[in-house]
């Protein structure tokens, strides 16, 4: 029988279909990349989306895992001109009061901050960043296959708990906000068990690593993993839309960046039914809706601190930011949404004509709302940066159904690849040891709809092609 052409197909070139097909590579398998659009990058991308000469980010603009995760660490993106660059401080949250909370590198430096919060906050963040490696090893891996079980447990005490339920430990409004609009990442209520693991986990990441843009725009990133991918042999085509499993071109295994809900529609009766029913279970999260602006000139924050930082969590204090969360987890349109803002031309002026600026933020919606929160998310940053409408040139609006034509994992404008509450945090997207192999042999899943989830990291991508080269392996043998 002659040997398939390919050792490896994988469908969908997004940052974890890329390195996905970039760890297949360097093990020196012959891989085909298939991307169903006429670029790679999925929503990694940059675009003129207001005016000419302003770049926007068309979906993740601030990179939290970028210098963290393992994946993209050992892209050498410097060689494919691709740099990282840094506010004075990674986060930024404004109060009503006119201050604002300013999450630092350094720990101790949020001391006076943080008033007589501070030694509580420290003893909550310290731990963490005192075993950030072998903590992130574990938290971007399969859940159920615990590489540090101990370090594991030990984070489960505070990780599992609901936020509201470790904001009670602080007496002050300004730690409690903090951690809110981190906490809020999730996509889940604050009174959520487990809504705390991705608070912790961001707030020690933004510490450790800090958060970046990339200078120039999001795409130089997907450039550089797409540059990677051919370096090691990846054969990358565009414009090959997969309409159904019978479509892939033979190879030994095949790595599908998509979600259940597509995996589905792929299907032609390969999957067993079994499986086929826990994939149909499996749950979609909010969306989300964005707006990108062309400025003429920097966001007018009452706090003029807020000015140093690439990300601004807009949102008030914790029992705002709760409330809001609690409406659009129970399928309502809040009036004062929190908003996950980036403004990147504070630290690159290239992505806007001299003297101007671009910014970027989203809220959450229910899934699939068609529901216009343009007028409530600006009124949310006047709230903290008066005059803010009068600096807009133009804009540019993505509903949720617009985020899905763009990346159609995107389900209902869910960026985050599924809901990622405690049971589908250990069942994403099935319950398994190994939840990015298929029951079909040789059939494989990458995208955030696999552990470790959402986010620019790649680690689905990498985690899952580690998990077809094990088969790899043995079918040589």
């Amino acid at each position: 029988m002659s040997r398939a052409r390919w050792d490896a197909v994988v469908v969908g070139a997004g940052p974890n279909g890329l390195m996905a097909a970039i760890t297949l590579g360097r093990a020196g398998m012959a891989t085909l990349l298939l991307e169903a659009e006429s670029r790679p990058g999925g929503a990694c991308k940059s675009a003129e989306l207001t005016l000419p000469g302003f770049a926007h980010d068309v979906g993740a603009a601030v990179h939290l895992f970028a210098l963290a995760a393992p994946a993209l660490r050992s892209v050498p993106f410097e060689k494919h001109g691709t740099s990282f660059v840094h506010g004075s401080y990674p986060l930024a949250h404004p109060l009503d009061d006119g201050s604002a909370v300013l999450l630092q590198r350094s720990v101790s430096a949020m001391a006076d901050g943080l008033g007589q919060d501070a030694r509580a906050y420290e003893n909550l963040i310290n731990p963490l960043l005192a075993h950030m490696e072998p903590l992130l090893d574990q938290f971007l891996g399969p859940p159920l296959r615990p590489r540090h079980p101990v370090l594991a447990a030990g984070f489960a005490k505070d990780g599992l708990l609901p936020l509201t339920v470790i904001a009670g430990r602080f007496k002050e409004q300004r730690a409690r906000a903090l951690l809110a609009g981190v906490g809020a990442h999730s996509v889940l209520p604050l009174s959520a068990p487990a809504s705390s693991a991705i608070a912790l986990i961001l707030t020690a990441t933004a510490h450790q690593y800090g958060w970046p843009v990339v200078r120039g725009g999001t795409q130089r990133l997907t450039d550089a993993l797409v540059a990677e991918a051919v370096a090691n042999g990846v054969v990358i085509e565009t414009d090959r839309r997969i309409s159904s499993l019978g479509q892939l071109p033979d190879a030994r295994c095949q790595v599908l960046d998509v979600t259940p809900r597509q995996l589905l529609a792929l299907d032609g009766a390969q999957l067993p039914q079994g499986y086929r029913r826990r994939l149909e279970r499996f749950r979609y999260a909010p969306g989300a809706f964005k707006l990108d602006w062309a400025l003429d000139g920097p966001i007018p924050w009452r706090a003029p601190e807020v000015a140093n930082a690439v990300t601004v969590h807009v949102g008030g204090t914790f029992e705002s930011i709760a409330d809001a969360e609690g409406d659009v987890a129970r399928g309502r349109h809040p009036g004062r949404p929190f908003l996950l803002l980036v403004q990147p031309t504070v630290v690159d002026p290239s992505r806007a004509p001299a003297g101007k600026h671009t910014a970027w933020a989203y809220c959450h919606v229910p899934n699939g709302s068609t529901t216009d929160m343009t007028e409530r998310m600006e009124r949310q940053i006047e709230r903290f940066a008066p005059g803010f409408r009068d600096r807009i040139l133009a804009r540019s609006v993505h509903t949720p159904a617009d985020l899905e034509r763009i990346d159609a994992n995107c389900v209902g404008g869910d960026i985050g690849g599924g809901l990622q509450d405690l049971r589908q945090t250990l069942a994403r997207p099935v319950f398994s040891l190994d939840p990015y192999r298929t029951p079909v042999p040789g059939l494989y899943l990458c995208s955030a709809s696999t552990p470790p989830g959402g986010g620019v990291h790649g680690m689905c991508g990498y985690n899952a092609a580690r998990s077809a080269l094990r088969y790899l392996g043995a079918a040589r043998n």
